[in-house]
């Protein structure tokens, strides 16, 4: 390990709300002490929490935390030297409605209880162009079968935002496929969409990533959908 990862890693151990639990506990199927009692264990509230599933640097993770203080928001990635830079802006401003978990999406219904959770965004995720079945794409309804649905509410809410037309398509008919009350699918967010939605979403929508901006720069457009569980 680099230097400079080691010293993000020695420094997120110091910050509050980052939780970095042993990978061979999860590998083993040991359900997380937190499982179930993030609110009251965490945030110390009874607020409504959402995740950020492949959140990276934790972008959309605090963004969304600074613009909506009455629910909890947590960032999820396997690389903690990634959302390192989330948790420390998290630090740094007191955002006390953002926190961070490192581990594989592959383990998240360890993480989290029945009924815990009241939605899901899914932003920019790997689109894995040779998983036709959607097996590894964590948009998939696979992952929302299989995972997803045991531990969102009834009625919870997912997100998919993406820069992948190939992500967008496919996990547009596994959804429609799946039966799933699609509420919102478009190929433009910042073409179309932006201007019929509920300016609740539109604030969200509208949170940009590092990456995203430089897409939208070369051109690219930004896919977006939300489905009902």
């Amino acid at each position: 390990m680099g230097k400079g990862k080691l010293a993000k890693w020695q420094e997120l151990a110091t910050f509050d709300r980052v939780y970095d639990p042993p990978l061979e506990e999860a590998i083993d199927g040991k359900d997380s002490p937190l499982k179930g009692k993030w609110a009251a264990s965490v945030f110390e509230n009874d607020q409504p929490i959402v995740l950020e599933l492949g959140c990276g640097k934790g972008e959309y993770t605090i963004g969304q935390a600074r613009r909506d203080p009455n629910r909890n928001f947590i960032g999820v990635d396997i690389k903690g030297h990634r959302f390192w830079r989330g948790a420390k802006t998290s630090n740094e401003e007191g955002i006390t409605n953002a926190a961070f978990l490192r581990t594989r999406i592959e383990f998240i219904d360890l993480f989290f209880g029945a009924n815990e959770v009241d939605e899901i965004w899914l932003t920019f995720s790997d689109p894995q162009p040779k998983d036709e079945k959607g097996t590894k794409r964590i948009t998939s309804e696979i992952f929302v079968e299989q995972r997803y649905k045991k531990f969102l509410k009834p009625g919870g809410i997912v997100h998919v935002k993406s820069d992948s037309p190939i992500l967008y398509e496919w996990t547009k008919i596994g959804y429609e496929n799946a039966g799933y009350d699609i509420r919102y699918a478009s190929d433009d967010v910042y073409g179309e969409l932006i201007y019929r939605v509920p300016q609740s979403l539109r604030h969200l929508l509208e949170i940009r990533t590092f990456y995203e901006q430089m897409w939208l720069e070369e051109g690219r457009k930004i896919h977006y959908l939300q489905i009902v569980v």
